[in-house]
C-alpha cells in the first residue's frame, strides 16, 4: 500500500533528512587517506546519536543481504556500486567513495547518498560524479505532481546513458516514510508518461547509480552485501529523499 504523507509528516521526515545531511557533511570532511571505513561509520554513529535520531540501516536484513547490516552507513569504494560494508579498509588517495545513510526521527525516515573522491580526483572520476549528480537532478525535476513514475527514470537514463555510462534497474529508489523501504519502486530507467501517477504527498527516495565502464553488469561480492561492477570499472551512487507537493518536488535531505 502506498501512503501519501501530510504536510506535518513531511516536516517530520525533513528532520530526519537534516540528520542524513549532517552525516554526509561530517563524513566528507573527515574522509582522508589513511582513515578506515569503520572509523567513518563510528563517526556517523556519533552524529546520529548526537541528533537524538536512530539509524535506518543498522540491523536491517533484506532478503538479498547475507546478514543483518552491521553499520549505519554504506561505504562503497571504487568498483563497489552499492551496499559496501564499513570495514577496516583504509582509504587511499584517489579512492572514489560513495556514502549512503538512512536515519529516523520520531518514527519517520529519510535516506540519501553522496559520492566524492578522497584526496586527488582524476578527470574521469570528476566527470562520473558530475554526471551522476546531473542524473539525480533530472530525476528530481521530473517528479512533478500530475506526472508519472516513468518520467523520473526516463529523465535520469537520458542523462546517464547519454553520457555513455552503464546503469542498472534492479536496485532503484523506493517509497519512504514510516519505514525506510516502502512502496512504490522508483526505477532508474523508465518510459515517459507511464507508471504510477505522481500525487502530492508521495515521498520517494530517488537514487541512480552509474558505472564508468559503460556496461550494466554487476555481481554480489563474497561479503554478501557489496554489489561490484563486473568489468572492474568505478561506480557512483547519489540519492535524495524527495516529497512531491502541489508546488513541485521538495528535497528533504539537504543540509
Amino acid at each position: 500500500m502506498i501512503e501519501l504523507k501530510t504536510a506535518t509528516q513531511i516536516e517530520a521526515m525533513r528532520a530526519a533528512g537534516r540528520v542524513v545531511a549532517a552525516v554526509h557533511a561530517e563524513v566528507r570532511a573527515q574522509a582522508a587517506p589513511g582513515v578506515s571505513l569503520a572509523e567513518l561509520d563510528e563517526l556517523a554513529r556519533k552524529v546520529i546519536d548526537g541528533a537524538g535520531a536512530g539509524s535506518s540501516f543498522l540491523g536491517y536484513h533484506p532478503r538479498f543481504g547475507a546478514t543483518p547490516y552491521p553499520g549505519v552507513i554504506c561505504t562503497s569504494v571504487n568498483d563497489v556500486m552499492l551496499h559496501g560494508l564499513p570495514t577496516s579498509y583504509r582509504l587511499r588517495d584517489g579512492d572514489l567513495l560513495s556514502v549512503d545513510c538512512g536515519a529516523h526521527v520520531d518514527g519517520w525516515h529519510a535516506d540519501g547518498a553522496v559520492s566524492f573522491v578522497v584526496g586527488t580526483a582524476s578527470a574521469a572520476d570528476a566527470a562520473l560524479i558530475e554526471t551522476a549528480e546531473r542524473t539525480l537532478a533530472a530525476g528530481i525535476a521530473a517528479a512533478q505532481p500530475g506526472g508519472h513514475m516513468g518520467d523520473i527514470g526516463h529523465a535520469m537514463s537520458a542523462v546517464g546513458r547519454g553520457a555513455g555510462y552503464g546503469m542498472q534497474n534492479d536496485f532503484g529508489g523506493h517509497g519512504i516514510g514510516r519505514a525506510m523501504h516502502e512502496e512504490p519502486f522508483v526505477p532508474n530507467e523508465g518510459r515517459a508518461g507511464r507508471g504510477l501517477d505522481l500525487r502530492p504527498g508521495l515521498v520517494i527516495a530517488i537514487e541512480p547509480s552509474l558505472m564508468a565502464g559503460g556496461r550494466d553488469g554487476y555481481h554480489m561480492a563474497d561479503d554478501g552485501w557489496s554489489l561490484v561492477t563486473n568489468d572492474g570499472s568505478r561506480s557512483v551512487h547519489v540519492e535524495h529523499t524527495v516529497a512531491i507537493t502541489d508546488d513541485g518536488p521538495r528535497i528533504l535531505t539537504l543540509p
